[in-house]
């Protein structure tokens, strides 16, 4: 367990100074394996790889649509078209709240949350601006509207956070409503008032928004003039509905959001191809980065030491469904992936959580809401790709700007968790 503790703290410090996870990730994996008595060779080219290739063969078909998807909609202009609809009705000066719900829309409408950032920060930037906030308040609200109760609490949404547990708990993407929408709204509360907070406190201090220091990538891709609102919303709403109305598979849904962008943006279409291009190749270092943080897991997963912290978790006193957001949490933790993480967690722990939903009368559907909001936790260390992401797009640092995401994209979903197992402990889903 020292050996996990250390190969851990290691990938978390090495991603915090910058450096790559698809390269650090392996050497850290190594200590692992050395200090859990594996063979190196055997751990990187057997273990390592068998992880990072069954969870890319499972899941880049999802990774690859959705970035298709988000980088349509950002080309076309239908991205910003809700999001400037959205900023309008709220009012430019109310830029935490306008980033905030435009992230939550396009997330719950099924665009990666590696895309979600580079659409809205062109607009983000310019509502700062407007409102005079220091930019370094942007990464947090990005991530609060991106990676928080849209990507993990809200019934149905597409996000493979919320797909996966169906593999395993035979469930939906809509499983268990009222826990779902419970925990949202504390998210979402709490996060806001939060960063509202953080606001008033920064700005007091007499703190104001400084130009960034160059052009950063996502601005100004927009071909011709963005679609209406109501036009640029069906979309998003397409792929709702034939995931959860229709039970289409999320394949499925994805693609009918792309045809629908296409046919509703024919007048584009010599830009199509182009945006395709760039969608299809950014998903790639999504898969890889969070491939790479699996094999990692998978790593950890193999050396006698997860055993042991195995039966710590599943020794967890009271309510199975503690020691599932436990689990997940942890396993999130461990591979700075939400969905690397709760994959994991599911592959080694779901069957034993669904005797226990059997023994317990406890329904399926709770496991699978609570498994996908504890994803939502420890996930966003320093380490996590998305994090990263968001950082990079915005220019800023984890100095500068890590504290306050850590507060709304980890503290506050680990505490969304309390009043859902309470709910179910009432048998209330």
């Amino acid at each position: 367990m020292l050996g996990i503790l250390l190969g851990l703290v290691l990938l978390m410090i090495l991603a915090y100074r910058g450096w790559s996870i698809i390269w650090i990730a392996p050497i850290c994996a190594g200590i692992v394996a050395i200090t859990g008595g594996l063979d190196l060779l055997d751990a990187y080219t057997d273990t390592y790889m068998g992880g990072f290739v069954d969870f890319a063969k499972e899941w880049f078909p999802v990774f690859m649509l959705g970035a298709v998807f988000g980088k349509l909609m950002e080309y076309t202009g239908m991205a910003k078209s809700i999001a400037t609809g959205i900023i309008n009705v709220l009012g430019a000066r109310r830029a935490i709240l306008g980033v905030s719900i435009s992230c939550a829309v396009l997330a719950y409408g099924g665009i990666s949350v590696f895309v979600v950032a580079f659409a809205v920060y062109p607009l983000a930037l310019a509502m700062f601006k407007e409102a005079n906030l220091p930019r370094r308040l942007m990464p947090a609200t990005l991530a609060f509207g991106t990676l928080t109760f849209a990507m993990v609490a809200l019934p149905g949404t597409p996000q493979i956070q919320n797909l996966i547990p169906t593999d395993y708990y035979g469930t939906t993407a809509a499983a268990a409503p009222i826990m779902g929408l419970t925990a949202g709204a504390f998210m979402a509360v709490t996060g806001y008032t939060y960063l509202k907070w953080r606001e008033k406190k920064i700005t007091t201090a007499g703190e104001k928004y400084t130009e960034p220091p160059k052009k950063k990538e996502g601005e100004n891709t927009i071909q011709g003039t963005p679609p209406p609102f109501l036009v640029s919303i069906l979309p998003l709403l397409t792929v709702v509905i034939t995931l959860n109305v229709l039970q289409f598979d999320i394949i499925v849904a994805l693609l009918s959001g792309i045809v629908l962008n296409l046919l509703l943006c024919v007048q584009k279409y010599r830009g199509f191809v182009t945006a395709m291009n760039e969608g299809a190749s950014g998903s790639v270092l999504a898969i890889i980065n969070t491939s790479a943080a699996v094999g990692f897991g998978t790593v950890v997963q193999n050396v006698p030491g997860f055993a042991q912290l195995s039966d710590l978790i599943l020794n967890v006193p009271g309510n199975p469904l503690v020691s599932q957001a436990v689990a997940a949490n942890v396993l999130a933790g461990a591979t700075g992936s939400a969905s690397g993480g709760l994959g994991i967690a599911m592959e080694a722990l779901s069957d034993t959580y669904m005797s226990a939903a059997q023994a317990t009368g406890i329904d399926p559907e709770a496991f699978h809401r609570i498994a996908s909001l504890s994803s939502a936790g420890l996930d966003s260390l320093p380490h996590n790709g998305a994090i990263l992401t968001i950082l990079i797009v915005t220019g800023m640092s984890h100095k500068e700007s890590y504290k306050d995401i850590a507060v709304v994209s980890v503290i506050i979903p680990i505490l969304s968790v309390i009043p859902a197992i309470i709910l179910a402990s009432f048998g209330i889903y």
